[in-house]
């Protein structure tokens, strides 16, 4: 009785033309002109056709003398079974004509033979809403958007119970491409907004994040967590920091720069497991700066202490910056005082005067006066290993060829800031404007080869250099915000001057390789021998 409804209209009945679930699953089968019902005794199963996909070859191998149709529906699949290939052929052909009409909200069902040309199958290809029901991640969600086959698959909408949204790119069920996804945060009424390109159902690739509690990472991630290189910063008054390095399964790790602006500080060096941890260097507003060895983010070892005065201490010294133990003190006006310190009386850095007179110091020898002021870091860390995550990202594109879909996800995108989004889900959207889309891989390799010429290199090399949107200038962006976070403001300290020097020139001889490696793939795609030449002036 609840089938029986005024509107709707069998069209066929497995009763007159036999037909059977292949898993037994049903005594008798339905076609009307909007669901498809497999009646297993007093209950029954329905099937909308709008959500119904019949495929001719089921991909299962069928017994002698039984011959196979898959029904296709966003959470099931089953097949159905006939004795011989002519109640297959009309099975198939009603079933096909009957979901096609229901997409078409049509009624004039044909006869059997007739409209049997071009265009009588259903589009494989669909848009529509549906509601999850069964067990899994995606249980009481809402998909919107196109499907391929019983699976989203292009442009769509997934909306959780819970506030979750994920806009943007799906690919056989699952997140895949570019996409907006918003979370809300349990204790308080905000999201966090990652924009990010996903693969095979996780954050894979480049992506920004704006979290709800002002903190904004902009980087890279593999399987929905923080990996390679990136940029955490947080803008909140209470706390302000940043972070420009390298993160390991969403923990900061490598080789990574620290700013506490509320302390005026910035540390260059290593890090594990969200600690500072080994060679460090500690550069103050002041123009303090010191070397040391950290363990879980405390100082072992001795270190070296450079003064605002020129002064230098070589040896232990305490996290106030007090000297203890065996050092070396080579004072601004010459003087160099050698033995063990001690924190008696309190005094620290303010007392220079006190350190000629302190109990313990051994000997004083001749004036040791640095012909230039001392450098830090060049030993402790090789310019080609601080920021391989930023390259390694670079070549992977080269290496792949620079197609299309992998450009962004490797080499990084623009859009505007959207922290409306944190407070409502009104805006979530997945479209960008023409200025925020990357220049298309081809017409950058074409370009590539008809500007060899040393006066037409120069002038395309200043416009791509120049660009947000162009690979090469997405690589000298990336390489100048980790330049800046490293010895600008805080840390344009003269001891770190060799430091920048070489790092500047270790950029120039990779931008020119990446330049190289685009030039030598688009002339081997026109089956042209790259030139030898390399010399990156």
């Amino acid at each position: 009785d609840v089938l029986c409804v005024p509107e709707r209209r069998l069209l066929e009945d497995s009763r007159n033309l036999p037909i059977a679930s292949g898993t037994a699953r049903s005594e008798r089968l339905l076609l009307f002109d909007d669901v498809l019902v497999l009646i297993q005794g007093n209950s029954f199963q329905s099937f909308d056709l709008k959500l119904v996909w019949v495929d001719e070859n089921c991909g299962e191998k069928s017994a002698p003398g039984s011959y196979s149709l898959r029904i296709i529906t966003p959470e099931e699949t089953f097949v159905l079974s006939t004795k011989d290939p002519q109640t297959k052929a009309v099975w198939r052909w009603k079933l096909e004509q009957a979901v096609r009409q229901a997409l078409n909200g049509k009624r004039d069902f044909p006869l059997w033979g007739r409209g049997g040309g071009e265009g009588s199958e259903a589009p494989a290809r669909r848009f529509f809403s549906y509601v999850f029901r069964t067990e899994g991640r995606l249980r009481g969600a809402t998909y919107e958007g196109e499907w391929l086959w019983g699976k989203p698959h292009g442009k769509g909408t997934l909306k959780w119970r819970d506030g979750r949204n994920h806009v943007g790119d799906f690919q056989d069920g699952l997140e895949h491409g570019f996409g907006i996804c918003l979370v809300p945060r349990r204790s308080e009424d905000r999201y966090d907004c990652y924009k990010c390109h996903w693969y095979q159902g996780k954050m894979r690739g480049y992506g920004i994040c704006e979290y709800g509690n002002d903190l904004i990472y902009k980087g890279y991630f593999k399987d929905n967590v923080r990996q390679g290189f990136g940029i955490l910063e947080n803008f909140s008054a209470e706390h302000a920091f940043k972070y420009t390095g390298h993160w390991e399964n969403d923990k900061k790790s490598g080789y990574g720069v620290w700013e506490d602006r509320e302390r005026g500080e910035r540390y260059i060096g290593m890090w594990w497991d969200d600690h500072r941890h080994g060679e460090g260097i500690v550069v103050t507003q002041s123009g303090l700066c010191y070397q040391r060895t950290f363990h879980a983010d405390k100082m072992v070892g001795s270190g070296i202490l450079l003064l605002e005065d020129d002064s230098v201490y070589e040896g232990n010294f305490t996290e106030d910056l007090t000297f203890v133990g065996k050092g070396k003190l080579s004072l601004a006006n010459g003087l160099v005082l050698v033995g063990t310190f001690s924190s008696r009386g309190g005094r620290g850095l303010g007392t220079q005067a006190g350190l000629g007179t302190q109990a313990g110091l051994s000997t004083a020898t001749e004036p040791e006066r640095p012909l230039a002021p001392m450098q830090l870091g060049l030993k402790e860390f090789p310019v080609e290993k601080r920021w391989p995550g930023i390259f390694e990202q670079f070549l992977e594109f080269l290496r792949a060829g620079c197609r299309e879909e992998m450009e962004e996800s490797c080499t990084g995108f623009h859009v505007q800031s959207s922290r409306e989004l944190r407070e409502s889900q009104e805006y979530l959207s997945c479209q960008r404007g023409a200025e925020e889309i990357s220049w298309k891989s081809e017409e950058i390799l074409e370009e590539l080869v008809r500007h060899q010429e040393p006066e037409e290199l120069q002038g395309y090399l200043e416009k791509a250099l120049g660009s947000s949107l162009h690979p090469l200038g997405k690589l000298l962006r990336a390489l100048t915000g980790a330049f800046q976070a490293t010895y600008a403001g805080i840390g344009a300290n003269r001891h770190l001057l060799a430091m920048a020097q070489d790092e500047v020139k270790f950029y120039s001889r990779k931008i020119w390789e990446f330049y190289r490696g685009l030039l030598r793939l688009a002339l081997e795609r026109e089956g042209r021998a790259p030139s030898e030449d390399a010399d990156p002036r």
